[in-house]
């Protein structure tokens, strides 16, 4: 039994539990998740309605967390808030311009006047009554939203004759039926032809980076469509359900060594149970094993992944998590002992008697001083404790380590904020004996999108010194260890392959091993909001590529200018 047979009855099993509103969620990569950032931290309060660390978060919850935040404004919290005794929230004329977008974007959910701010002129009478919407129609027991998503670039790399373009035209539709069940639907059709660099990521993996299938376009492009959607509604007073198509992310870095939205959209069912300072995800995905493109179509092989995440506001600035993820593959069905959303998974392994991938990590978030954040994520992919402590390098000591922080209004400065972030990955981690159950989706990593072996680090400075005009500077340095282009070699970072093989050392393992690559990408981007959501875009990036490996391939230098827009969808990211 196929577990997208399973997924289609799960639905059906579970609607007349449906009596508690829903509400459908933010997209992944809208400007609203760095601006309830701001609110946590500056506040020093972690948000009841949410963990944010974990992605998606609902409208409905980011709506509560905002009106909250946008009523503490400028006054003593001593009657509302136990923990901001005698704190004043000062909320900067930006910050509230973002706080009451959050509320105008999901305005279904406002119990005030901010929501559904009316346009001053709509278009042709019935389009754009509100500055968020296209379309609209909200009523008692039926809610709808159609909007247009837009992402139009067009740009000029040094060494590239061609011109470099993306072109995506797609529709977004989200929806509630009597504040019960919500829906959400995402389609583009897209074209594109990249810089050089992901070109050669592009041809390597077969896959465009965060797509799935494609086809060659106009030479050196590629022409795909991308799609996503769910249901989502109540199983019981705490328990959301949503059976869907899409991503998920779990961290709360800049990157995630849990659960990235790096790869594909996948088929899922996750549930979210959230009461008292305890929230609990379960996800069950069919995800698609690494594969090689022959001469036609074919049907890609399948396999699964389970997770669950278990976070705790342990104070209320300190945030606890615990992740366990296991990855797998079943000739014809989905392992039903892994549905089991409370046991821990390595004792349904062992008791199943498979080798199938397990992981299990541990999370930190502390908020200090109304100014600063601190997180972390470590996950141990394969342990022994004699070997772990024994520093001889055994090849099977395999994790991987976040640190990271973030200073808003830094200096005193009002809306700059600054984040700095390390990830160190050992060789070996995410990869396993056969070659299916490694941590991948779509010849694709499910976690950091450069495998493993390596060590990254990643400053951020973002600056909104008005409330439409965003400037954002990134610096990326990471410094990988490669095998060898014969082949013959396998130093650990290359997820993909059987990592029992051509191991060179049982132990004196070390990160960044094998052939050294270092790359460096820095890039400048000017965002101007022109209506809402609806951006005008400058970026330009750097990315250079040294070290032994890249003496021995093309070395590529990359200067990339480029100028576009980008309406109800995250501009692209080239960050690798």
């Amino acid at each position: 039994m196929k577990l997208a047979k399973f997924f289609n009855m799960t639905p059906i099993l579970f609607m007349w539990l449906s009596t508690f509103a829903q509400s459908t969620d933010i997209p992944l990569g809208s400007q609203d998740y760095l601006t309830l950032d701001r609110m946590e931290i500056k506040s020093g309060i972690l948000p009841e309605q949410f963990t944010s660390t974990i992605k998606p978060i609902s409208r409905k919850a980011a709506v509560e967390y905002a009106e909250q935040m946008d009523s503490l404004g400028n006054i003593p919290d001593t009657s509302k808030i136990d923990s901001a005794k005698s704190h004043l929230i000062h909320w900067s004329n930006v910050d509230e311009y973002d706080i009451k977008k959050i509320i105008s974007n999901s305005g279904e959910w406002s119990k005030n006047e901010i929501g559904f701010r009316l346009s001053k002129k709509p278009f042709l009478k019935n389009l754009y009554k509100t500055t968020a919407n296209m379309f609209l129609i909200n009523r008692k027991d039926f809610f709808l939203s159609v909007n247009p998503v837009l992402l139009l670039q067009e740009g000029k790399e040094n060494g590239n004759t061609e011109n470099l373009f993306i072109n995506t035209r797609g529709v977004e539709i989200r929806g509630l039926i009597s504040n019960k069940v919500g829906f959400y639907s995402f389609l583009s059709d897209n074209q594109e032809r990249d810089p050089l660099f992901v070109q050669s990521i592009i041809n390597k993996w077969q896959a465009v980076p965060g797509q799935g299938y494609y086809k060659p376009y106009g030479g050196t492009g590629v022409d795909y469509f991308s799609s996503s959607g769910y249901i989502t509604f109540n199983a019981a007073k705490y328990i959301d359900v949503q059976f869907g198509y899409g991503k998920n992310f779990i961290g709360d870095g800049y990157r995630s060594l849990f659960l990235s939205d790096y790869s594909n959209d996948y088929l899922y069912l996750k549930l979210n149970t959230h009461i008292w300072k305890f929230n609990y995800e379960n996800i069950f995905g069919q995800v698609i094993s690494q594969f090689h493109i022959g001469g036609s179509d074919f049907l890609r092989p399948e396999k699964y992944i389970a997770i669950h995440q278990l976070s705790i506001n342990a104070t209320k600035w300190l945030d606890l998590g615990i992740f366990e993820a296991i990855s797998f593959s079943r000739p014809n069905h989905f392992e039903f002992g892994y549905l089991n959303p409370i046991i821990f998974y390595k004792s349904v392994e062992e008791a199943l008697g498979s080798s199938d991938k397990a992981h299990i990590g541990f999370n930190i978030k502390a908020d200090i001083a109304h100014h600063i954040q601190l997180y972390s994520q470590f996950l141990l992919d394969e342990f022994k404790l004699n070997e772990f402590f024994s520093n001889s390098g055994w090849w099977g000591n395999k994790w991987a380590l976040q640190l990271g922080g973030k200073y808003i209004d830094a200096f005193g400065i009002s809306n700059l904020d600054l984040q700095g972030e390390i990830n160190i990955i050992r060789p070996y981690t995410y990869a396993h004996y056969d070659t299916v159950s490694n941590y991948t989706n779509y010849n694709q990593p499910l976690a950091h999108p450069l495998g493993a072996n390596f060590v990254e680090f990643i400053g951020i400075a973002r600056l909104q010194p008005i409330k439409r005009l965003y400037f954002t500077g990134k610096l990326i340095y990471y410094d990988q260890g490669m095998d060898s282009l014969d082949g013959n070699s396998n130093f650990g970072g290359n997820i993909f392959i059987n990592y029992q093989n051509n191991i060179p050392n049982l132990y004196g393992n070390k990160i960044g091993q094998g052939l050294p690559a270092k790359v460096l990408n820095i890039s400048l981007v000017t965002s101007y909001e022109i209506k809402d959501n609806f951006f005008i875009d400058l970026t330009l990036m750097s990315r250079r590529e040294g070290g032994m490996y890249f003496t021995n391939v093309s070395k590529l230098q990359t200067n990339f200018l480029s100028i576009g827009i980008h309406w109800n969808i995250a501009r692209r990211e080239y960050d690798y």
